[in-house]
């Protein structure tokens, strides 16, 4: 029997939402506040910034390529030992690479091993909360993805003392015992209640239409220009002229206002005033427009309009991760979530493994971050144009969402 697309909307299902919590700081905080090595790579490895930023950009593009594996294995055996071994597999990538000699031992270690653990992770621990909670879906994951908000506000400062005080080995040594976090997350998950029943819902689990394909490349898109603050913000602020900790210090205000609009976009969205297609766009280009501004604010050497841009941008990308997920449902069903989130992330790792080196290479090309910032971000604003060739995109009203015959009903035929 498939279950039901309503979901019990309390009880476990909030202490997973904490699970979630957790699992999201110790996966997207560590990636957000990877510049604060990007600096010390450079130096130490004597590389150049695009050599460097296809460390972070490996591992990004590993989490999304096999986020498809953890969902299938989640579906075929356990959610709780996928999660588990994700969380060992992502600290033991982070401690290896606390002993890397050259950068391709980074690429190996923090790129591939830990960005394989992180696919282990994120997609089986979201589908798990989205099954638990469905009317207050969009707050629940607002609160549980704020996380990475608040990791963010707290890494970048943590992780400049670390590397000072114990040198970026230690640093990162520290951050993979940290991840080994996870491991207890994942143990929370109760998997007795499977995500489809047969092989024949499984087959069904790999959409193919065209408004799932839409949003697959929108999302692509906006994934091209979405990371690159958080990993070239911080060279960037050093080299306007700011101190290592004012540097930080702007990444730690993106990752507050990020918070607040996490869950304020959530609990906003629940209100259904918007249709959430649309909540996401205006999110979306404002994110763009402020990841365009954010080189200009500093031209003049003001760190006043750098964090102020930087606040307005850590909302706006925090508010469309609130939505972004639920919105999945509406497109491909309920009982199709996991493999389409899965298989998302496998088509949005192009632009992870494509974005933050673009902008690396546009900084080697100009010598500053000018450039970088205003191509990447428009990619966001592009992906919203691809966004509004949706079915019923224009409407007020959301469509009926996608249905298909119970299984029971088909054995019938």
């Amino acid at each position: 029997m498939v279950r039901s697309a309503e979901g019990p909307d309390g009880g476990w299902g909030w202490v997973l939402v904490g699970a979630l919590f957790v699992c999201n700081s110790l996966v997207f905080g560590l990636m957000r506040s990877s510049g604060i090595f990007f600096v010390e790579f450079v130096q130490y490895f004597d590389e150049s910034a695009q050599a460097i930023s296809w460390i972070s950009s490996t591992g990004v593009a590993a989490q999304q390529f096999f986020s498809p594996l953890g969902a299938a294995l989640s579906n075929a055996y356990n959610a709780r030992v996928v999660v588990m071994t994700g969380g060992f597999l992502a600290g033991l990538g982070l401690i290896l690479a606390s002993q890397a000699t050259s950068v391709v031992h980074l690429y190996l270690t923090m790129g591939i091993l830990s960005g394989l653990g992180w696919g282990f992770i994120f997609t089986p621990m979201i589908a798990t909360v989205m099954a638990h909670i469905t009317r207050r879906r969009t707050l629940a994951l607002g609160v549980a993805l704020s996380s990475i908000g608040f990791s963010s506000f707290a890494f970048n400062p943590l992780f400049q003392l670390l590397v000072e005080t114990y040198t970026w080995r230690g640093a990162l040594l520290i951050l993979g015992g940290l991840s080994l976090n996870i491991i207890p997350c994942g143990a929370l998950i109760r998997p007795p209640v499977p995500f489809v029943s047969s092989p024949q819902v499984d087959s069904e689990s790999r959409p193919s239409r065209r408004p799932y394909v839409t949003y697959t490349l929108a999302l692509t898109l906006i994934n091209v220009g979405y990371f690159v603050p958080y990993f070239h913000l911080v060279a960037h602020s050093r080299q306007a002229g700011f101190s290592e900790y004012q540097a930080a210090f702007v990444m730690s205000a993106a990752g507050m206002s990020d918070i607040l609009g996490r869950l304020a976009s959530g609990w906003f969205s629940d209100l259904r005033l918007l249709r959430l297609i649309h909540v996401l766009s205006m999110w979306i280009v404002l994110a763009g427009v402020f990841i365009m501004m954010l080189p200009v604010s500093s031209l003049t050497g003001s760190y006043a309009a750098l964090t102020a841009i930087s606040l307005l941008y850590g909302f706006c990308s925090g508010a469309l991760t609130s939505v972004v997920f639920a919105v999945v449902p509406m497109i491909v069903g309920e009982e199709r979530t996991m493999g389409a989130l899965g298989l998302l992330m496998l088509i949005e790792s192009v632009a992870g493994l494509l974005g933050t080196p673009l902008s690396g290479y546009l900084k080697d090309v100009t010598g500053n971050y000018l450039a970088s910032f205003i191509v990447t971000g428009s990619f966001p604003i592009l992906g919203t144009l691809v966004m509004a060739t949706l079915p019923h995109y224009f409407s007020c009203t959301d469509p009926p969402p996608p249905t298909r015959r119970r299984l029971h009903d088909k054995e019938e035929l």
